[in-house]
């Protein structure tokens, strides 16, 4: 196995590499290319993001950190039908993503619930056709994110300007990566697959439908950083399976949140202030370490914190992030219960 072929695997399948190794010398190659991943990650993410804010705007920073992940999906992930018509769909999800929130934002809470789920619902659609590869919950991070960081007026043209040279970077990728792949599947086929009977549809439209209640409750309330309960929710209702381990992923969101607010504030207190800009990155560097999804809540934490400390405070920051978790996560297992309750009784009558 090549050095850069180490590089592309992410720390889960590492971690296995390494277990499966006998010798010392393969264990240490395979933890120096996590780490050297790990680095190369962090110092990609910095330089592509402080590239496209010093055109656009540091007030879009938020779309800059979306159309990165989307760069990291890309390589790997297609949409499940031909590439000319998911060149499309790439584009139709980058325009939801942008003005979605921005419309939802300005109408009645009737309506920007409606926006709200079927902007979403339509973006799983067009992207999501096999969940297990993480398109929903990678789309519903960004959905969330955006709603949590609404510019308008110049902000707002600069931010439709990035997206277009995102759609470019993307598109660029995607093509490369999977233009030879479903040549004969169009995006139509799969509208016309859409059966409620089957799992997968319910589980976008659960998704749909779970997220934009708590989007709503949150833009009506003006509660803030309330996105912080999107996330939450979201990363519960992304699950996929037909026997989602709910409660598991539930305890490990709040735990991993809980221990790191403790390790942001044991962190912030001691380290002086002028190193304290060194605490995302370093949280970065150790994500790459990461193969449990607890670990991965605690240190993605670290950044959002401290972005949130320079806004409200450190410890309005930390009160914010432990009971917008709490209330977007027992919201979810809520919603959860609720949809599958009013679902059967839907489908009892309707037989």
């Amino acid at each position: 196995m090549s050095f850069y072929q180490i590089l592309q695997m992410d720390p889960t399948m590492i971690y296995r590499l390494i277990q499966e190794s006998k010798d010392i010398k393969s264990k240490r190659r395979f933890f120096v290319g996590m780490a050297v991943r790990s680095v190369l990650i962090v110092a990609f993410a910095i330089l592509f993001i402080v590239v496209l804010c010093s055109f656009f705007g540091s007030e879009n920073s938020a779309l800059a950190v979306v159309l990165y992940c989307m760069l990291l999906s890309v390589r790997f992930v297609d949409f499940g039908y031909n590439v000319k018509e998911s060149l499309v769909s790439l584009a139709v999800i980058l325009v939801l993503l942008v003005g979605a929130p921005v419309v939802a934002m300005q109408c009645h809470w009737v309506l920007s619930f409606v926006i709200h789920a079927c902007s979403f619902f339509l973006i799983l659609l067009a992207s999501a056709n096999t969940p297990e590869m993480g398109n929903g919950s990678l789309f519903g991070f960004a959905y969330v994110f955006l709603c949590g960081n609404v510019v308008y007026g110049n902000s707002l043209i600069q931010r439709f300007y990035m997206a277009g040279v995102g759609f470019l970077l993307l598109g660029s990728v995607f093509y490369a990566k999977h233009k030879e792949k479903h040549e004969s599947i169009r995006f139509v086929e799969h509208v016309r697959n859409v059966d409620l009977g089957v799992h997968k549809y319910q589980w976008m439209l659960r998704y749909a439908l779970g997220l934009s209640v708590l989007l709503t409750i949150g833009s009506y309330f003006d509660i803030p950083r309330f996105m912080w309960a999107g996330f939450a929710c979201s990363s519960l209702l992304a699950d996929h399976k037909e026997e989602p381990r709910l409660k598991e992923r539930f305890f490990d969101r709040l735990l991993g949140v809980l221990y790191g607010c403790c390790v942001f504030y044991v962190i912030y207190t001691v380290l002086p202030m002028e190193y304290h800009g060194l605490i995302g990155p370093m949280g970065g560097l150790c994500l790459g370490f990461c193969s449990q999804y607890k670990h991965k809540t605690l240190l993605n934490s670290l950044g959002a914190l401290l972005v949130a400390s320079s806004v409200y405070g450190v410890h309005q920051a930390i009160f914010l992030r432990v009971v917008g978790t709490f209330v977007g996560a027992v919201f979810a297992l809520v919603f959860y219960w609720l949809f599958d309750v009013c679902f059967a009784y839907v489908e009892k009558k309707v037989a």
